[in-house]
């Protein structure tokens, strides 16, 4: 069986965090404000791209893009999308090119880069800024949750999971933020200034991850499976010569007159789903790997697929419901109207609540050897996430015409999905360091963040054929495909545990 590179190579002397690794500190700070730039633009981009046109959210300053609803749903899930499948080309440059911690730096410098394109007000650098936060999302993502699993002592310390519901803590700081900042100046002050500010935030990040770097596991700086000259050059010629493909093809279609937002979009979105099962199919046939490892990728193969139903309801958050909310509920605080923005801050904020009280009660299970499995854990949060759209069912039912409904819906619905977040993605994140092949640790975990990509690729395909999403038919399909996913896997945990060996 191949060790795990997270194995000896935990950062525990001097200084600890929370009982932690000192270097869980550094990563805890740099995700935070990561997550508060991501965030903040992602409150803003659908409201933005609607701005303007008949779809236009209530209350917001103009000078948005005028897109209908739809479009702007569709365009939302092809972003998030690909800042998810833009994981697999960064895990791979921390296994193979730079090592995790250059790749993390390099990327701050990306992202930071997309956000000021936001802030000009043009639309051409609107999507390129775009472009650009997603290919240094990627390169983030999975490299720093493989250094949080390098600061343990091997997969099975007692700590791990309670580690990565700390980090997911400062996940969730930095979101609850954003929308007070960036949402708000954005929503009813300046669009740019918003996504200026967001730029700021990711620059503080930057700089604080390189002057803490040095608490952080000698293993971050390894290339654990360097790439040689030969497979350099192929993936090179492959890349331009890709890239040359694309650009004649869709130059004949702009000239011709026919191209629209669609050509991009569905090949874009088709590809984030088809990438995945790729990308997991090539690991397997690695000849390397032994019986063992492509035990555990069977396993994960469960986890995945339960993952992209989690998230093809949660990433929702920010597009149905956002639009639901902004149309049909009474916002009215003491005759205060909420901005819509707002209400992305409630979900980091029940994160907040809730996963302290998470991480202690795993641990203490952990201790008395109760704690549920990760199949009972995952069983569990799909489950709740197929119940939350059921409960969405309702106020769809009663916003009919003018109707407005209270805002206590949402806010059931988004600790709904809280509370299945939090059985699912740390966990997730945790499951997948203890099941990935030790060549392969930073690309698994961006093959953990593919799921992401595959559920909003649904809902962008969904979009883009023009599917009301907030039609009680679809809600109520979402909703059941979750629950059954969710008695699927607890009926085969048996079969899954077998594969995951003695991962638990």
């Amino acid at each position: 069986m191949a060790s795990s590179l997270t194995k000896d190579s935990a950062a525990t002397s001097g200084k600890t965090f929370f009982g932690h690794p000192r270097g869980l500190a550094t990563l805890f700070m740099t995700e935070m404000w990561e997550r508060f730039s991501y965030y903040g633009m992602r409150a803003l981009l659908v409201l933005y791209l609607v701005s303007g046109g008949a779809d236009a959210a209530t209350g917001s300053q103009g000078g948005g893009l005028a897109y209908t609803a739809a479009t702007a749903t569709a365009i939302y899930s092809v972003y998030v999308a690909m800042v998810y499948l833009f994981t697999m080309p960064g895990g791979w440059f921390g296994d193979r090119v730079w090592g995790p911690r250059k790749t993390v730096a390099i990327s701050g410098v990306i992202i930071t880069a997309g956000h000021l394109s936001l802030a000009l007000p043009t639309d051409a650098m609107f999507f390129v800024g775009l472009a650009l936060i997603a290919v240094g999302s990627g390169l983030l993502k999975a490299n720093i949750s493989t250094m949080v699993g390098q600061l343990y002592d091997g997969p099975n310390d007692p700590r791990r999971d309670a580690g990565f519901s700390v980090f997911y803590m400062g996940i969730n700081l930095g979101a609850f933020g954003a929308p007070f900042i960036i949402g708000w100046l954005g929503e009813k002050v300046n669009w740019h200034l918003g996504f200026g500010i967001a730029a700021l935030g990711m620059a503080l990040g930057t700089i604080q991850f390189l002057l803490g770097s040095k608490h952080l596991s000698a293993q971050s700086s390894v290339v654990p499976n360097p790439v040689t000259p030969q497979e350099r050059r192929k993936v090179l010629n492959v890349s331009l010569a890709t890239t040359a493909v694309a650009v004649v093809f869709y130059a004949i279609v702009v000239a011709t007159g026919v191209y629209t937002l669609n050509w991009a979009l569905v090949p874009i979105t088709i590809a984030g789903l088809i990438i995945p099962i790729w990308v997991i199919a090539r690991i397997r046939r690695d000849k390397d790997l032994t019986g063992e490892d492509k035990k555990k990728l069977s396993a994960f193969n469960w986890f995945f697929v339960a993952c992209a139903v989690f998230w093809m309801i949660f990433d929702q958050g920010a597009s149905t419901l956002s639009l639901f909310g902004d149309a049909h509920t009474n916002r009215d605080i003491l005759g205060w109207e909420m901005p819509n923005t707002l209400f992305q801050s409630l979900n980091p904020m029940f994160v907040m609540m809730l996963a302290p009280v998470f991480a202690v009660v795993w641990l203490a299970l952990a201790r008395r050897g109760k704690e549920p499995s990760t199949v009972a854990k995952y069983s569990f949060g799909l489950v709740v996430t197929g119940l939350s759209f059921f409960v969405f069912l309702i106020p769809l039912g009663m916003a009919t015409g003018d109707e407005k409904v209270a805002i206590w819906w949402l806010v059931l619905i988004f600790l709904m999905h809280t509370i299945a977040e939090l059985c699912i993605s740390p966990v997730g994140l945790s499951m997948t360091t203890k099941l990935a092949p030790a060549k392969y640790l930073s690309q698994m975990m961006a093959v953990f963040f593919l799921a992401v990509t595959a559920g909003d690729s649904v809902t962008g395909l969904l979009a883009i054929a023009g599917v009301d999403l907030n039609g009680k038919g679809v809600v109520a399909l979402e909703a059941t495909a979750a629950v059954i996913a969710g008695i699927a896997i607890y009926m085969s945990r048996k079969r899954v545990k077998a594969l995951m060996g003695e991962v638990r």
